[in-house]
């Protein structure tokens, strides 16, 4: 027999009010109280961004893994409105955090472009955002980076899943209750560097960063 996760989300949850018991609470990763079914995500930050390329038509190869340089990206908010942009590499799940001034487009992608940079030209392949106006300068980051952004649907999370379960494991570290201001980016890597060293069951327990070394050997 098989039971899906939702399934038991729905178990845990009292039925007539949606809300977990606190002795419950406790246990939770994200010591959220209310369930939120898929349809009811929010939508802030969304808006309409010109010359959007759709998730459809990134290359095949970026579906499948197998081959490295195919990156997800997102921001995690923390207290008053401070951000932190977050990457992970779809192949080995290899995690960079960047510190962000602030969330407008011109500095999201100003920072993006400056720590994609910093790679190798074999993990250039692709980036894939959420539609969060952030990424609306996203011509000039291609121009700047020569890496193509691919655009999610609207409300489809799991379109970027690896960056959704990394961002749940950053929540460990950084609750919503940091304000990314006060922390700086030499603290951020030091988190990445424990994630990357991390080991992980979908990568036959090895880690992400022992992952990447072996592609860029």
């Amino acid at each position: 027999m098989r039971i899906s996760h939702e399934a038991i989300y729905r178990s845990l949850f009292i039925q007539s009010r949606g809300v977990l018991k606190k002795e419950l609470t406790a246990h939770l990763r994200t010591k959220r109280q209310m369930r939120l079914g898929k349809g009811a995500q929010s939508q802030t930050g969304q808006g309409q961004i010109l010359d959007m390329v759709s998730i459809r038509e990134r290359p095949a190869e970026a579906e499948d893994r197998a081959i490295p340089g195919h990156w997800e990206g997102d921001l995690l908010t923390g207290a008053n409105d401070t951000n932190i942009v977050t990457l992970v590499e779809r192949h080995s799940r290899f995690t960079m955090l960047v510190k962000l001034a602030r969330r407008d487009s011109a500095t999201v992608v100003a920072a993006l472009a400056e720590k994609i940079g910093t790679l190798p030209q074999e993990l250039l392949r692709s980036l894939t955002w959420d539609q969060g106006k952030e990424m609306a300068r996203h011509k000039s980051f291609t121009v700047a980076t020569d890496l193509q952004v691919y655009f999610c649907d609207p409300r489809s999370p799991w379109q970027r899943g690896s960056n959704e379960n990394t961002n749940g494991l950053l929540r460990q570290y950084f609750p919503r209750t940091t304000n990314f201001s006060q922390v700086s980016q030499a603290q951020l890597d030091g988190v990445a560097l424990r994630l990357n060293q991390r080991p992980r069951k979908t990568l036959d327990f090895e880690t992400p960063a022992y992952r990447l070394r072996k592609v860029l050997q």
